[in-house]
């Protein structure tokens, strides 16, 4: 019987911490959007085009040529 006299304070500071958690949540805007993050795993991200893979750089002048042809 002397664990419950340990058992019910320590329980009503649990609960206590857990409606003060809960109430800072809500005034937080933690709850705001619950539908958002979790479909935002299965949307499909937009490719952004790149450069082709079978074209060649064009080739670079080198400063002391100026377009010069030998």
């Amino acid at each position: 019987m002397n664990v419950l006299l340990v058992l019910i304070p320590v329980t009503g500071l649990v609960v206590l911490i857990a409606v003060a958690l809960f109430f800072w949540a809500a005034n937080h805007q933690q709850f705001d959007d619950l539908d958002s993050p979790a479909v935002l795993p299965l949307m499909e991200d937009e490719t952004v085009p790149g450069p082709a893979a079978d074209t060649a750089p064009a080739p670079s002048l080198s400063p002391d040529s100026k377009g010069d042809t030998p």
